[in-house]
């Protein structure tokens, strides 16, 4: 996005370049002096990245040339006694070259002009970077590695809680809602297991989204969702089981993830005999579709609960891998029958159910196979719903269930 200020926190970017391997990292832009509490967070946020870098890379727009903010950051930069690049943007062509002229007033040696959107002299740049590269352990994505989506409505503490779990001021938190603008992904351990934890931009109604900008934050927000294991939705109690909630848990489900519900602020929250009952209750009245997902009371502030949070996750993550056996399959099968009524259709012709099979994991699918799909009515589905749920750990893991009708070979093999 062209415009000033879309990046805020530190955007960590895995990458190679002739076989080395490194982290890039993106920071929000300077603006200078200023007392608002958002400007001097992102400084804060380059300050850091500053101190974890080999080398820095000093971008500046040459067409709107060397300007006294420039000049001041490149003072910052000198004293740090790192490597410096100054890389000069928006040189498209070789004729805008003589542009450069100017950017070496800032003191470094190292100039390169470059085009990041159409990629022109990106090689050259990255070969200037290479000698300067450290390389130290590389975070490769693996299959013990769990992903974690933190979602929310906007300002719910989303960034507080990742920062929590990190224990580091990983992303920037303020009052203001939208703080936080992309996904920013930050490996942790809990019990030597890496989680990838995904903080997002909170999600708006679509009527709120008034920018590209916000459409940015919406569509970065649900690319974390579809890309993680298990979901976190942030919620609070004023107000609760929101709309957006709603809908949000609707899209974590929709996409077969896992999901932990997480009321946040409870520190806040005045305490009665039965508060903690009253919230769950309410939830599970309000939200019905999610009534298997956990549900934990924490404060990402003061750090209450936040211990709960890897061990649901990691318990939810294990349900929604889950395989059923074929004997307990078969189980289902037979304890099915047991229903008030089984469906008929207008002739009279009573459901039978000849076998269960699970098709799916992540989430977990099963098939029925039947005699007659048109028979199943909502009833009998909810019923084998709860078989499911009853039979096997499925915390936090949505189910999907099918029905496919039976061939002439299943029904013939199944006649007494």
């Amino acid at each position: 996005d062209d415009e000033p200020g879309v990046t805020r926190d530190r955007l960590y970017i895995q990458a190679e370049w002739q076989g080395t391997k490194f982290y890039l990292v993106d920071t929000g832009g300077m603006t200078g002096a200023s007392s608002d509490g958002l400007a001097q967070a992102v400084h804060r946020q380059v300050e850091t990245a500053i101190e974890e870098s080999d080398v820095i890379l000093f971008v500046v727009d040459t067409k709107t040339g060397v300007t006294p903010l420039d000049e001041g950051i490149a003072q910052l930069l000198r004293k740090t006694g790192k490597p410096v690049i100054v890389v000069g943007n928006k040189i498209d062509d070789p004729s805008q070259e003589t542009r450069l002229f100017d950017l070496y007033e800032l003191g470094f040696e190292n100039v390169v002009g470059v085009s990041s959107a159409h990629g022109r002299n990106i090689g050259e740049l990255l070969d200037m970077v290479l000698p300067h590269i450290t390389e130290f352990p590389y975070i490769e994505e693996n299959d013990d590695e769990i992903r974690l989506a933190i979602v929310g409505r906007p300002n719910v503490g989303k960034s507080t809680l990742l920062n929590a779990l990190a224990k580091s001021e990983r992303v920037l938190v303020g009052d203001t809602p939208g703080t936080t603008r992309d996904s920013a992904d930050v490996v942790v351990h809990f019990d030597k297991r890496p989680f990838r934890i995904i903080d997002t931009a909170g999600l708006r109604k679509r009527s709120k989204i008034r920018s590209s900008l916000e459409f940015y934050s919406l569509v970065r927000t649900h690319e974390a969702v579809d890309k993680s294991d298990v979901t976190v939705l942030l919620m609070q109690v004023d107000p609760l089981c929101t709309d957006q909630d709603k809908k949000i848990a609707a899209h974590v489900v929709e996409k077969g993830k896992g999901l932990v519900l997480a009321v946040n602020k409870w520190d806040t929250i005045e305490k009665s005999p039965r508060i903690g009952d009253v919230v769950r209750e309410t939830i599970r009245r309000e939200m019905p579709f999610v009534d298997f997902a956990p549900i934990v009371f924490v404060s990402a502030k003061s750090g209450r609960g936040l211990h709960k949070i890897p061990g649901l996750v990691s318990q939810v993550n294990e349900n929604r891998k889950r395989r059923l056996p074929t004997d307990l399959l078969a189980k289902i099968v037979s304890e099915s029958f047991i229903f008030e009524q089984m469906p008929t259709d207008k002739k009279g012709r009573r459901l039978s159910i000849y076998k269960c099979a699970q098709i799916g994991t992540e989430p977990p699918h099963f098939e029925f196979i039947v005699n007659d799909t048109t028979i199943v009515n909502t009833s009998f589905e909810r019923h084998a719903y709860r078989m499911l749920r009853n039979m096997a750990e499925f915390e936090g893991a949505p189910i999907r269930i099918s029905w496919r009708r039976a061939t002439k070979s299943v029904k013939k093999s199944r006649r007494p």
